[in-house]
């Protein structure tokens, strides 16, 4: 279990990013509120400042989630702590 811990890490963190991109698509399918349906409100309205901010802080997010993946992958390896 101690060696597949850090590759299952990456993985979930890479599919964070992937549950990230498809909540647009499943929030304009059901109509439900949230921030990729706002995204895609800027889209069809052309308000770039909203959909730059949105992406801004999905990318945020995203980034975010990616150092922790890491910092938990350097304290569960010690081999990735070089």
């Amino acid at each position: 279990m101690k060696n597949a811990a850090p590759a299952v890490l990456a993985l979930m963190g890479l599919q964070f990013g992937y549950l990230l991109g498809g909540s647009v698509l499943v929030e304009t399918v059901f109509n439900w509120p949230g921030s990729g349906n706002l995204m895609i409100l800027a889209i069809f309205r052309r308000d770039v400042p909203v959909l730059s901010g949105t992406i801004l802080v999905l990318a945020g997010i995203f980034v975010v989630i990616n150092i922790v993946v890491d910092v938990l992958q350097a304290l569960l390896d010690p081999r990735m702590r070089r």
